[in-house]
């Protein structure tokens, strides 16, 4: 417990760093240079598509009709570029947190070891491509539970433990897998895994909880449409600022457990066993006692 909460305020501390703040801005970075990229060689090419696609569908004509009959035809106009900008942000909004998770974690790492391990010795006991299997398998199986658990979140309490729990569980292998990968080696990962389990899966979870909190900017920004273009990145910097702060929470704890099971004694070996050497034509003698003989039997 104690190592828990001494990662905690120091995972939330480094959250004020200028190195954190900075690097929590950087998917609304990538965000704006890929929405500028993709808008300025694909923005017309996909209008085009879209107003060919809503005029050749006849229910969408009788819509046209009808709001022109109400003096609202200018709607016309923009229901295309509104139809592609919502298509269009959640997938670049996914690619940029895909492009800050990659990047953020192992940044964030090396500050906490920069500035509070400096002498924890890299046993790298995992490399990158191992890294990116282990994510890939834990994110499938994290969707196949989030599949098969899909009918049960129409049971009220269930909908707000289950899908935390499971982003959790992800986040907890994910994370101590990345935070170990280049100080421990890969005994003293599995190791420290083994023993810390169940505090790096509340830590996961945890965070999981907290990774909600995006979700109702999002909800408020469908509610009021006209403050999308603000909450929406204001969604993306709290997501980034509790990823950052995950991330930190698991290097803290990670490495200061690892720093621990270093400086523990080495067993002592086991102290060997003397035999008394045998003298030529002697035979080894039993060292168990005779077994008690029954009445009767010979020599009784």
């Amino acid at each position: 417990m104690t190592l828990l909460l001494d990662s905690f305020w120091r995972a939330a501390a480094y959250c004020l760093h200028p190195r954190v703040i900075a690097l929590s801005f950087l998917p609304l970075v990538i965000l704006v240079a890929l929405a500028l990229g993709l808008g300025y060689f694909f923005w017309d090419p996909a209008l085009d598509w879209v107003r060919a696609m809503l005029e050749s569908s006849a229910w969408i004509t009788r819509i046209w009709g009808w709001l022109e009959g109400i003096g609202a035809g200018n709607l016309k106009t923009v229901l295309a570029p509104l139809v592609v900008i919502f298509a269009v942000t959640p997938v670049i909004v996914l690619v940029a947190l895909m492009i800050v998770a990659v990047l953020m974690t192992p940044a964030l790492v090396a500050l906490v070891a920069e500035r509070r391990f400096p002498d924890l010795e890299r046993k790298r006991g995992g490399s990158l491509l191992l890294s990116l299997l282990w994510s890939a398998g834990s994110t499938l199986l994290a969707l196949i539970a989030l599949v098969v658990s899909l009918p049960l979140w129409l049971v009220p309490p269930l909908i707000l433990i289950l899908p935390p729990l499971i982003w959790g569980w992800l986040t907890y292998r994910v994370m101590s897998f990345d935070v170990l990968a280049d100080h421990a080696s890969k005994a003293e990962r599995i190791a420290l895994i083994r023993e810390h389990r169940g505090w790096l899966l509340g830590i996961g979870i945890l965070t999981g909880y907290l990774g909600a909190a995006p979700s109702l900017v999002w909800a408020s920004g469908t509610l009021f449409a006209a403050a999308f273009v603000i909450l929406a990145p204001v969604a993306i910097w709290i997501y980034t600022l509790i990823f950052a702060f995950s991330s930190l929470w698991f290097a803290h704890y990670g490495l200061a457990a690892l720093e621990n099971l270093r400086a523990m004694p080495p067993a002592p070996p086991a102290p060997p066993v003397f035999q008394e050497p045998l003298a030529l034509g002697d035979e080894p003698r039993d060292p168990s006692p005779p077994a008690a003989q029954l009445p009767g039997a010979p020599g009784a």
